[in-house]
């Protein structure tokens, strides 16, 4: 994982309680898939600002497909 990957990622994961999560093979696992995002994402990025888009838009449209992730474990 980069150093700037580290960064991001936050000294405590939490449950929907606020408890933390304590299972180190869990907390490796989401700090994998993080690292993982990131570069993607910043390949992604790096590809449209090279083709010319507009750095705000594309970081716009990243911010909205984040928010847009849906969670189908939520109890109903």
């Amino acid at each position: 994982m980069a150093e700037s990957d580290k960064a991001l990622i936050p000294a405590v994961w939490k449950t929907p309680e606020g408890a933390a999560v304590s299972c180190t093979e869990k907390i490796k696992l989401l700090n994998e898939n993080l690292g993982e995002i990131h570069g993607m994402v910043q390949d992604a990025f790096e590809d449209a600002v090279l083709m010319g888009c507009d750095e705000a838009q594309v970081r716009d449209v990243l911010r909205r497909l984040v928010e847009a992730l849906e969670n189908p474990y939520r109890k109903s």
